[in-house]
């Protein structure tokens, strides 16, 4: 079973979060809390029986426990095996087709159709968490970062709620999930990167989008996504284009954490991944390429002969992985484009669930979605998922 930190933490967050999400303190404008450490004395272990990676969170003591709010209810963390799948169904001329039924969608499990037992048409609001990259590379494009943050949280639908991140070395919760948008906006005025120049320098993007994939959405259904704001240049996993810190290869360290721990952590909750990379585009990364290379790895040797430097290489295999799409800051003529796709796409995303068979072993499944009595259309999903031990 998972350890996750103290119920006196999970009570905090969840306190705030109600607070600013649902305008509690009319009276008294809300503030932003105080950032929270997410990866503080945070231990990683590998399950030798399952081979799957755990953090295991520190007991917070009184101190933490005093900074909670008063009479705030106690959170029930459930995890059910549901399998989520968001899906965007587009016509030939690539606009989003909306409002298909239920009856009409077929999702197969291992080539075995599924009994739908979940459907969402885009009512329920998404859970988004925006995490930006303050570490020294990103200096330049500080305030290119800030202005399109702002710009997408000013887009977004009211029924969806946002948590703000920041990482460098470590990584902090500016704020937990909120609709107050005014609150949102000031998170985002707060990343600092001059101010983290006192960590030791470093960069840990892919632990940071774990730290949020375990930390923030347990509990939450329906569309979930990350927006990712970095220049890509990650100093924790020490990856490479033959494989290292990708997956575990003999001779690792067991409690190494690697690329593939990542996307679990993703897969698993039906997480997708919007990146937006402050690098320029490679020339052969063209949205075509990528599209005909969703089924293949992007990590290998290979890539350098392209002239894919390595950090947005695996930021693309990320995204593959874990569904979602991949952007670059630095194509000014397609900024607005791009949030204003990833908005569409959020609200124009159907959510599909089913319970998978009780006999389903630990490990990936594939996953493919039919739209059957709408003619020709593209069906855009997450090609897998990835079921964890724990829940069986």
């Amino acid at each position: 079973m998972r350890m996750r930190r103290s119920t006196a933490y999970a009570m905090y967050l969840f306190g705030i979060s109600v607070a600013f999400g649902a305008g509690a303190w009319a009276q008294n404008k809300p503030k932003l809390p105080k950032p929270v450490p997410m990866d503080s004395g945070v231990q990683m272990q590998r399950d030798q029986k399952t081979g799957e990676l755990v953090f295991r969170y520190p007991k917070t003591g009184e101190a933490a426990t005093a900074e909670m709010p008063r009479n705030t209810p106690a959170v029930l963390r459930v995890r059910v095996n549901l399998v989520e799948v968001g899906c965007n169904v587009f016509a030939p001329d690539g606009t989003a087709v909306r409002g298909i039924p239920r009856s009409d969608f077929h999702i197969f499990q291992d080539g075995v159709e599924q009994n739908l037992t979940h459907f969402d048409a885009s009512s329920q609001g998404a859970s988004i968490a925006l995490i930006m990259d303050a570490s020294p590379s990103v200096l330049p494009d500080t305030d290119a970062m800030k202005a399109a943050g702002k710009q997408l949280i000013a887009n977004l639908s009211p029924a969806d709620q946002v948590a703000v991140v920041e990482f460098a070395e470590h990584t902090l919760l500016l704020l937990p999930f909120s609709r107050n948008r005014e609150l949102l906006q000031n998170a985002i005025a707060r990343v600092d990167v001059r101010g983290l120049f006192s960590q030791a320098i470093g960069s840990n993007i892919y632990r940071s989008v774990y730290l949020a994939a375990d930390e923030l959405f347990p509990g939450h259904t329906g569309r979930k996504a990350i927006i990712l704001l970095t220049d890509g240049q990650d100093s924790g996993l020490g990856l490479n284009l033959d494989g290292e810190g990708v997956w575990l290869r003999p001779g690792d360290p067991p409690n190494r954490v690697t690329l593939e721990d990542v996307v679990r952590a993703l897969s698993s909750q039906g997480i997708e991944v919007y990146a937006i990379s402050t690098q320029n585009r490679p020339s052969i990364m063209t949205p075509e390429w990528l599209a005909a290379h969703q089924g293949d790895s992007l990590v290998t040797p290979d890539a350098l002969t392209l002239g894919i430097p390595a950090y947005t290489d695996f930021l693309a295999e990320l995204v593959r992985r874990a569904g979602g799409h991949l952007y670059f800051l630095n194509e000014t003529r397609t900024v607005a484009n791009a949030y204003r796709e990833i908005i569409q796409n959020l609200s124009a995303q159907y959510t599909l669930g089913y319970y998978p068979p009780r006999a389903n072993q630990p490990g990936w499944h594939s996953l493919r979605v039919e739209v059957r009595g709408q003619g020709p259309v593209r069906i855009v999903h997450r090609l897998a998922f990835y079921e964890s031990a724990e829940l069986q």
